[in-house]
C-alpha cells in the first residue's frame, strides 16, 4: 500500500525540478532584454550628456578657429598696406630729392627784430630752474636727441610756450599774460601713459621722489617744486566744428561775433586760436582719432577768446563777448562780467616768433607735408599689426587649451562609458 505513496512523492518532486527548471530557462532568455533596457534607460541620459559637452567643445574650437583666420587675416592686409606706405614714402622723397638737386631752393631770412626767437623762448624756460619744463629743457640740452628716447619722455611733445608761435610780439605777450606763466611752462603729453611716467607714487599714495620727473631733477641737480600742469591731447576735447576751407594752418571755422543789431563789432580782429601758428614740424601730429594741435590744446586754451584793437571797442562788443576777450592796447576780460584791471604784467616765457620763411612752393610743402603723414599713417599701422599679433597669440594659446581640454574629455568619456556598461551588467548578474 505504500508504493502509491511513493510514486506520488517521486512525481511531485519531479514536476518541482522541472517548474524550477522551466522558471531559469525563462529567466536566462530574459536576462539579454531586461540588460539591454537597463542600458537604453540608465545611459540615455550619459550618453546625452556626453554628447552635448562633446558638441559644445567642438563649437568653441570652431569658433578659436574663426577667430585665428581672422586674425591672420587682418595681420596679412596690414602688412599689404604698410608696404604700400613704404612705396609712397620713397616715391615722394625721389620727388623731393630731384627737385633739391634741380631747384636748388633758397632760405630767405626774415627780419626778426622785433619778437622773440625760439632759442631766446628756450632760454626764459631754463631760468626756471625748478620748474617741470625747466628740468625736461635742461635734459634737452645736456644730451640732445637721445633725451627723447628715454622712456620717461618720450611721450611729452613739448612745453605749451613752443608749441605755437606768434609774429606779433605784443599779442604774443599778450596771450602769455592771459594764460599765464604756469600754463605757459605746461607740459604737453601725446597720451596719459606719458602723464603717468611723470610722476609716480608710492603704496600710501604719496609722490615717490626717487622717480619719474621728480628724479630725474635730482640727477641733474634741479630738484622739481611746486605742482606743475600737464595736458594730455588724449583726453582733451577737441574743437566740434568745421575748418576755414583751403586753409594750410586749418583754422578754425568760428563765427564771428555780432551785436544786436546784427553787425560785427568795429575793432575785432578775430580769434585768439587762430592767431596762433603752428609750423610744420607740429601740424603733422594729431591724435589717435585725427586732431591736430590747434583744435585740441590751443582751442582748450583759448576757446573763443575774441581780439579787438582797443579797450574802447572791446567794451562795445560786450554784448557779444561770451568766453573772453583781450585788447591790444592791454585789456583783458577774462569771462563774462570778469574783468583784468591793473598795469600789464612783464611776461618773459612768451610766444617765439617764426624765424624764417622759405622760397620753397606750395608743392615742395605740401610733398614734406605728405611724407610726414605717410610715415604718421605708417606709426598707426605698426601699432595695430602688434595689437593684432597679441590677438593672435591669444587666440592660438586658447585653442591649444581648449584642444588639450577635448582630447582629455574623449578620453574620459570612454572611460566612463566602459564603466557604465559593466555597473549595469553587474547589476544583473545573479549573486
Amino acid at each position: 500500500m505504500a508504493q502509491p505513496n511513493n510514486q506520488l512523492s517521486i512525481q511531485t518532486n519531479a514536476l518541482s525540478i522541472q517548474d524550477s527548471s522551466s522558471a531559469m530557462q525563462v529567466d536566462q532568455k530574459e536576462s539579454p532584454k531586461v540588460l539591454n533596457e537597463e542600458m537604453q534607460n540608465g545611459g540615455l541620459h550619459h550618453a546625452e550628456s556626453l554628447i552635448y559637452s562633446s558638441k559644445r567643445l567642438q563649437d568653441d574650437l570652431q569658433l578659436l578657429g574663426v577667430k585665428i583666420k581672422q586674425h591672420e587675416d587682418n595681420i596679412k592686409f596690414l602688412k599689404t598696406r604698410r608696404n604700400k606706405l613704404d612705396d609712397c614714402i620713397l616715391d615722394m622723397q625721389v620727388i623731393l630729392g630731384k627737385y633739391l638737386s634741380s631747384s636748388a631752393p633758397t632760405i630767405e631770412t626774415v627780419d626778426d627784430s622785433h619778437g622773440q626767437s625760439e632759442e631766446e623762448t628756450s632760454q626764459q624756460i631754463l631760468r626756471h630752474e625748478k620748474s617741470a619744463a625747466g628740468i625736461l629743457y635742461q635734459l634737452q640740452t645736456r644730451h640732445g636727441s637721445q633725451a627723447s628716447q628715454s622712456p620717461l619722455i618720450k611721450d611729452v611733445l613739448g612745453v605749451v610756450a613752443t608749441l605755437g608761435k606768434v609774429d606779433d610780439e605784443n599779442l604774443s605777450r599778450l596771450f602769455s599774460e592771459y594764460l599765464g606763466v604756469k600754463t605757459m611752462l605746461g607740459i604737453v603729453c601725446k597720451t596719459y601713459q606719458g602723464v603717468k611716467a611723470l610722476e609716480l607714487y608710492d603704496e600710501e599714495g604719496c609722490i615717490n621722489k626717487e622717480s619719474g620727473l621728480y628724479g630725474l631733477g635730482s640727477s641733474i641737480g634741479r630738484a622739481l617744486d611746486g605742482r606743475f600742469l600737464v595736458h594730455c591731447l588724449e583726453f582733451l576735447r577737441p574743437y566740434p566744428g568745421e575748418f576755414v576751407a583751403d586753409d594750410p594752418q586749418r583754422k578754425l571755422d568760428l563765427l564771428n561775433p555780432r551785436l544786436p543789431n546784427g553787425e560785427c563789432p568795429p575793432g575785432f580782429l578775430g580769434f585768439a586760436v587762430n592767431m596762433i601758428k603752428v609750423d610744420s614740424t607740429n601740424s603733422v601730429y594729431v591724435t589717435a582719432s585725427g586732431h591736430g594741435l590747434r583744435e585740441t590744446l590751443f582751442y582748450n586754451l583759448f576757446s573763443r577768446l575774441q581780439v579787438y584793437k582797443t579797450r574802447g571797442d572791446m567794451v562795445l562788443a560786450l554784448p557779444c563777448i561770451s568766453e573772453g576777450a583781450i585788447s591790444l592796447d592791454g585789456g583783458i576780460i577774462r569771462s563774462t562780467g570778469v574783468f583784468t584791471l591793473g598795469n600789464r604784467e612783464e611776461v618773459n616765457v612768451i610766444f617765439p616768433k617764426s624765424s624764417a620763411t622759405s622760397s620753397l612752393p606750395e608743392t615742395y610743402i605740401e610733398t614734406e607735408k605728405q611724407i610726414k603723414e605717410t610715415k604718421w599713417q605708417k606709426e598707426k599701422l605698426q601699432e595695430d599689426m602688434k595689437r593684432e599679433q597679441a590677438l593672435l597669440n591669444s587666440a592660438k594659446l586658447n585653442f591649444e587649451r581648449k584642444k588639450e581640454e577635448f582630447v582629455k574629455f574623449l578620453a574620459h568619456s570612454s572611460s566612463s562609458a566602459t564603466q557604465h556598461l559593466q555597473a549595469a551588467r553587474d547589476r544583473l548578474t545573479p549573486r
